[in-house]
């Protein structure tokens, strides 16, 4: 692997899931040490023993994984380990709030300073990362996958600061999954794959197709599967005849069919994920008449939805998801463990085992074993492992929270083909994305979300995204 940065350019790497590329980065950060090879910065050959030698020679990144102390407010996160001192050696907070704000200022964001980073929003905790990279006048920034929490009104927010960089010389490495992103903001592009490099080019010189060619190593003609309504609408398998989550809140009604993709559309904050809670139980509701298949069912408590049929993959992985210490085949088997019962109370940790490698082959899981931590793998692996403990359940519906977030194309294309498979067999499906191709390119009927509230219901021509854009913004988006 080889790779070059230029003073003043963002240059885009680019490739699948545990292509390498994280791990790249954090070479370059002194994070882990390469086996061979050298860094220069500048003419001048670098040898980092640590992440503190990066910092020091002008390196800072924002990691795709969250690296803020949840307990600690804004301004003791961005200085931790280099916070400013008075004249008597003590810590100089009045000096440290002042710096925090003028980054805010400079993001166009309003964070509260005194606020514990647990109490934030995601978001709010990205733009924390951004300014804690920021406020290192690091000449070197590195940027994986930035944008992965932000709404588009947010993501063109970093895209301004990033082109205030440029013009400050600053040399910048994005990483990210949206094609979109890389022709918008990056200069030039590196491909890599499988650990090595494939090709770098001017990103004016290519299209997104030859990229994603060189990433996937063969073209994909179609990210979507071959549009067909698989839905039964004369079987309803969910009826949500009333359901409120809060005393003061909206009341929701809809229905699921079988063999369905219902979206859940709308922006960052609108109440998708917490309907979506309450469907599992993990959020109780205060006045709920559901029915599974006819028959009324109670939404306690997420192990009486599972007993229902009912599954969710998490917007989260890593904190709802997944227990990252555990193996990958501890996390697929871990809510279905009676499935590997014999006559005795033991489980058959042959039969999980091979279990756990089907699964995980059928998602194309990058892992040594069924063995490895899943901690130990990048982000969209892990994902596929979420999806994999699904496969290993009989679930009548599941609800796909942000399925693809942090998933590079080859692999959302086998998700969404998978999804597709899953309706053919009678599975109804509910997916929340905040991404709009997919919400047009898999979803037969479409519930649009404002303000907590259920905006509109769409199917047929009316999925299109001028319609769905007017009421996720109440009507101010034409």
């Amino acid at each position: 692997m080889s790779l070059d940065i230029h003073a003043g350019e963002v240059h885009a790497l680019l490739g699948e899931n545990g292509a390498g590329k994280s791990t790249l980065m954090k070479i370059l950060c002194g994070i882990y040490r390469q086996d061979e090879g050298e860094i220069i910065i500048d003419g001048k050959r670098c040898d980092f023993h640590g992440y503190q030698d990066a910092l020091d020679a002008g390196i800072g990144i924002i990691f795709q994984e969250f690296s803020l102390i949840p307990y600690l407010d804004a301004v003791d996160n961005i200085f931790l380990g280099r916070e400013k001192r008075n004249r008597l050696g003590l810590r100089d907070r009045r000096g440290m709030v002042a710096e925090a704000q003028r980054l805010f200022e400079r993001l166009k964001v309003s964070i509260p300073l005194d606020c514990p980073i647990v109490e934030l929003s995601v978001a709010d905790q990205q733009f924390i990362e951004i300014a804690k990279a920021l406020s290192l006048d690091a000449r070197i920034l590195v940027l994986d996958e930035p944008t992965a929490t932000l709404t588009p009104s947010e993501a063109d927010h970093l895209f301004t600061i990033m082109r205030e960089l440029r013009k400050q010389e600053v040399g910048m490495v994005f990483i990210s999954h949206h094609m979109d992103e890389i022709f918008t903001i990056c200069d030039r592009v590196t491909v890599m794959r499988d650990g090595e490099k494939v090709d770098d080019c001017d990103t004016a010189s290519t299209t997104p197709d030859d990229l994603i060619e060189k990433m996937v190593g063969r073209r994909v003609e179609n990210l979507f599967p071959k549009r067909r309504c698989d839905a039964d609408y004369d079987d309803v398998v969910l009826d949500i005849e009333t359901l409120r989550l809060d005393p003061d809140g909206p009341e929701y009604s809809l229905k699921l069919h079988r063999g369905e993709i219902l979206g859940f559309a709308g922006l960052v904050g609108s109440g998708r994920t917490e309907l979506a809670m309450g469907l599992i139980g993990a959020t109780r509701p205060v006045h709920a008449k559901v029915s599974m298949e006819g028959k009324s069912i109670k939404l306690r408590h997420p192990a009486t939805a599972l007993k229902q049929g009912i599954g969710l993959l998490p917007e989260s992985r890593k904190t709802q998801g997944l227990i990252l210490p555990f193996s990958c085949r501890d996390n697929i088997s871990l809510n279905n463990l009676t499935q590997f019962q014999g006559a005795l109370p033991l489980i058959n940790r042959n039969q999980e085992s091979r279990t756990a490698a089907d699964l995980m082959d059928s998602v194309r899981v990058k892992a040594p074993s069924p063995e490895t931590p899943v901690g130990n793998l990048s982000g969209g692996n892990q994902q596929k492992v979420v999806i994999a403990r699904w496969l290993g359940h009989q679930c009548k519906v599941l609800i796909f929270d942000e399925p693809t977030r942090g998933i590079d194309v080859g692999a959302k294309s086998e998700i969404y083909a998978l999804m597709k498979e899953l309706t053919a067999q009678g599975v109804s499906i509910i997916m929340i994305s905040s991404e709009l191709p997919e919400i047009l390119g898999l979803c037969d009927r479409v519930e649009v979300f404002y303000q907590g509230e259920i905006a509109a219901e769409l199917e047929g021509e009316n999925i299109n995204s001028q319609s769905i854009m007017h009421h996720a913004t109440g009507g101010l988006s034409a």
